[in-house]
């Protein structure tokens, strides 16, 4: 039951840049995990990466901009009600954000960073940052990696780090927030010029699955909460054969169980699965995502949702429980879609 026995609804992002409506509602259909679109909002540019509040009252978005900025909306109702003005961020391209500690979390890709908002109690935004991590170094990608770029900031299973991913430095940094401010406890290096996008924790395991966009592979490690600490254990394929062209992996999602891992790859445009066998991954299978440049992965009670950014549209699919395989059921057009999650 969603919370305060509303139904249960999905949130989806988009770049109004390239024609998207903002920020989307749809309704879930509770046994098909169809979505139907509702109603929207289109107050902030580009809101490309969303996150709900733990009591679903409040979606927090970013304005991918050049002048970075996070806004709040109150979602009680079907149209999404701004709470307040944005708040910049002092970065530019914000591309992912995370709630934690009392504080609205954004990876900066523009410029290599992660922000810290303060959030009150209410969930209102409580204004300019209380401080910002400035990520250095950069990679051998000569175009990609001149310098550092976040992609994507949260906190580990633990509650005790944070834990951000610069696809331009080819590394891991593990934080903790220090008086509302981001610090550096430890930088783990991943393999020159993989270009890291997204982290995802498995549910039960020391595990941590790290999703590469330059290379299309996942690197699989072993993350230990107590120190905050995380080893780089094996890197697999995310595609059967070398791709046909260009392929990017975006998104990464670990199955509630802790059974299966599903990525998405743009160009390709493919979800690919895999079976968790120990401290590595096996590569059940590919199927196409329905769409063109799936943009964001996300799972939710027992179905995937993929955003393709370029085909306009939110694709879903059920999941065959031996292999993990998903299988298409359907879709819905919501123009330059980026990001979907539920509540």
């Amino acid at each position: 039951m969603a919370h305060g026995g509303r139904r249960h609804r999905a949130f989806i992002g988009s770049f109004t840049a390239a024609g998207g409506p903002g920020v989307m509602t749809a309704a879930v259909h509770p046994d098909s995990g169809a979505l139907t679109l509702l109603d929207g909002a289109n107050h902030v540019p580009d809101p490309s990466y969303l996150v709900l509040s733990p009591d679903g009252d409040t979606l927090y978005t970013v304005s991918e901009t050049a002048d970075g900025a996070v806004a709040a909306y109150r979602v009680l109702g079907d149209r999404p009600e701004l709470t307040g003005p944005p708040v910049q961020v002092g970065a530019s391209g914000p591309t992912h954000l995370s709630l934690h500690d009392g504080h609205l979390l954004t990876a900066n890709y523009g410029s290599g960073s992660v922000t810290a908002v303060p959030v009150r109690a209410d969930g209102t935004l409580a204004g300019a940052p209380s401080g910002l991590l400035q990520h250095t170094g950069s990679g051998p990608h000569e175009r990609r990696q001149r310098g550092p770029h976040a992609h994507q900031v949260q906190p580990d299973p633990s509650g005790r780090w944070i834990v951000s991913v610069d696809l331009g430095t080819d590394s891991v940094r593990v934080c903790t927030l220090d008086r509302g401010a981001p610090a550096l406890h430890r930088e783990i290096a991943l393999r020159p010029g993989s270009g890291p996008r997204h982290l995802a924790f498995h549910p039960a395991g020391p595990y941590a699955y790290v999703l590469n966009e330059l290379t299309p592979t996942v690197t699989v490690c072993r993350w230990d909460a107590e120190n905050g600490s995380l080893k780089p254990l094996t890197e697999t394929a995310v595609l059967r054969d070398a791709p046909a062209g260009d392929a990017y992996p975006s998104g990464i999602v670990v199955s509630p169980d802790g059974r299966f891992v599903w990525t998405a790859t743009r160009g390709e445009d493919v979800l690919s699965a895999f079976a968790v066998e120990g401290e590595g991954l096996r590569l059940t299978g590919t199927v196409p995502c329905g769409g063109e440049w799936p943009r964001a992965l996300t799972e939710s009670a027992g179905f995937l949702y993929a955003a393709n950014e370029r085909s306009g549209n939110v694709t879903w699919f059920a999941i065959r429980p031996d292999s993990g395989l998903p299988r298409y059921d359907g879709s819905v057009e919501v123009p330059a879609a980026s990001c979907v999650v539920f509540g």
